[in-house]
């Protein structure tokens, strides 16, 4: 067994013993507590609102995030229906041979000239995984929680209109996905070994350079760095763990600290596992789990919708209605849209920078084709995943048993539940395991965002790399063991103020990708003749 992964599971078998030494209340209250007033500050600085009516407040950066998706919509002529079409004959393998260069490798040579192994590199082609592992990867990084329980708490709060602005903001989102994930790929770094190295953190500092604007580039990319390191450990890690360890818990009917912990030393392994091995051996495994737990709770939920299927048509009237006319909503209109536009920003993170370093590894020449490949992430998140979801909670909530609309529910995930078993009784135990699915696939995908700006600020070392690995499974136990709500809200507020240096850059550099469509459309068309 590799010794790197014996020492990471030695640490995280000293901190279980240490744990175990704490009372409940110990270490993790004294850290809450003491990181309140910061993430307090953090989180009003990151979610500043602006007023828009009476009692209606929307936050600053969900502005920018869908003021951006709409520029970019119009700007590209909405390229976000207009290439649906090829974007998914890309991810069927369509344009494989206008997309690759054609190796020229011996057969036999598993390893020309000495690339490392773990890296998959295929000698004159950049990059390390597949189309389809590239937009599983990244679709494992915001499919997840909010799709089950953050859909039930927009519909408490705005009704069943929440969910036509969660579609409206869901497409808009599609062309932003678009724009960065291409950037991703042409101002990549490809290493010796074959190794990629990429995301925000590089075609703003190497794309602003090539615009003139070399000094704002290193500043707006050394922020994003540092704060896509904040978000992995929190939003990305110690929460996702939390949420799975807490359901996991309540299934077995013990959540105490020694069972967490327990859940939280599994899990930390078996990430452990898995992100030594890099984006090669996450896009191998996210390319399983993620059809896999998708297809299960689509699965559930057309057979619940099936079930009902007379009321599939009272319940898109209830979202239109709801949409345009809402009753019982605090802002009216504009508070039902605000709260559906959130969501949808919060679940897909379109514009946020995140999915365009896993969709930078991909195997391509044409950064284009891999920018249209993203565009289908926020459509499979928010426009399906989102809406199924609540097609099932407006419909199983016919006599306001599960919510009533407009009082905020306190457990979005315990609703959807509820939901769900009101047709399925034994669903709550699918549920655990799609929720443990969706954690772990999660993290995994995060832990890769994290260790690219972590690389990109200490250098891409071992040392740096098996440093960071080793700190993201820890945390992976303080999350699942401890309530630490002030550091994950700090860290959540960091994965949006990703947004800030992310959206600046890509107005500074979207010409660039208008000629890496150009470009990759008209080797389509050279092909096709």
């Amino acid at each position: 067994m590799n010794k790197k992964f014996l020492s990471l599971l030695f640490l995280t078998v000293s901190f279980l013993t240490f744990a175990q030494e704490k009372q409940e209340k110990g270490i993790a209250e004294s850290i809450n507590e003491g990181f309140k007033p910061v993430a307090d500050a953090w989180g009003s600085f990151v979610f500043y609102s602006v007023k828009l009516g009476d009692g209606v407040q929307m936050p600053l950066v969900i502005i920018v995030l869908l003021l951006a998706g709409l520029i970019f919509t119009l700007l590209f002529k909405f390229v976000n229906i207009r290439m649906f079409p090829i974007s998914i004959n890309i991810v069927r393998g369509k344009y494989d041979e206008v997309d690759h260069v054609t190796s020229d490798v011996a057969a036999g040579d598993p390893t020309p000239g000495g690339d490392a192994i773990e890296t998959i590199r295929i000698e004159g082609e950049e990059g390390e995984v597949s189309h389809f592992q590239a937009l599983t990867a990244a679709l494992s990084g915001t499919v997840g929680l909010g799709n089950i329980a953050g859909v039930a708490v927009a519909l408490s709060l705005g009704g069943p209109g929440a969910t036509f602005w969660m579609i409206v903001a869901g497409l808009l989102g599609m062309s932003s996905k678009f724009v960065e994930c291409t950037l991703g790929v042409k101002y990549r770094d490809v290493g010796e070994d074959g190794t990629v190295y990429g995301g925000p953190m590089y075609y703003l500092k190497k794309g602003l350079a090539d615009v003139g604007k070399s000094g704002l580039g290193k500043v707006l990319a050394v922020l994003f760095a540092v704060m896509v390191i904040g978000g992995s450990f929190g939003g990305g890690n110690m929460f996702q763990a939390n949420q799975a360890a807490q359901q996991f818990g309540g299934m077995i009917g013990s959540n105490d600290l020694s069972t967490s912990l327990i859940f939280g030393v599994v899990m930390a392994v078996l990430v452990g596992i898995v992100i030594i091995g890099g984006i090669k051996r996450i896009g191998n495994i996210t390319e399983k789990i993620v059809p896999f737990m998708v297809g299960i709770y689509f699965l559930a939920a057309i057979v619940i919708l099936t079930a009902n299927f007379s009321q599939i048509g009272n319940a898109f009237g209830q979202i239109w209605d709801g949409a345009f006319n809402p009753k019982g909503i605090t802002g009216g209109l504009l508070g039902v849209l605000i709260i559906g536009f959130q969501r949808a920003a919060f679940s897909n993170e379109a514009g946020v920078g995140s999915a365009a370093i896993a969709h930078s590894a991909v195997k391509t020449k044409y950064p284009a084709s891999e920018g249209l490949v993203a565009l289908l992430e926020p459509f499979i998140d928010t426009v399906v995943v989102c809406t199924m979801t609540a097609l099932v909670i407006i419909i199983t909530n016919g006599d306001g048993e599960i919510m009533t609309y407009g009082v905020k529910s306190p457990d979005g995930v315990l609703a959807t539940s509820k939901a769900f078993a009101s047709v399925i009784p034994w669903f709550p135990y699918i549920l655990t395991v799609a929720v443990v699915l969706f954690a772990f696939s999660t993290m995994l995908s995060w832990s890769y965002y994290g260790l690219q700006g972590w690389m990109f600020l200490f250098g891409r070392s071992k040392a740096a790399d098996y440093a960071y690995k080793i700190l993201f499974c820890l945390f992976v136990i303080i999350g699942s063991a401890a309530s630490l709500g002030a550091v994950t809200d700090f860290s959540d507020a960091m994965i949006f103020a990703m947004a800030v240096p992310n959206v600046v850059g890509l107005f500074f550099l979207f010409p660039k990708v208008r000629e890496e469509l150009s470009r990759y459309l008209n080797a389509i068309k050279s092909k096709k003749a």
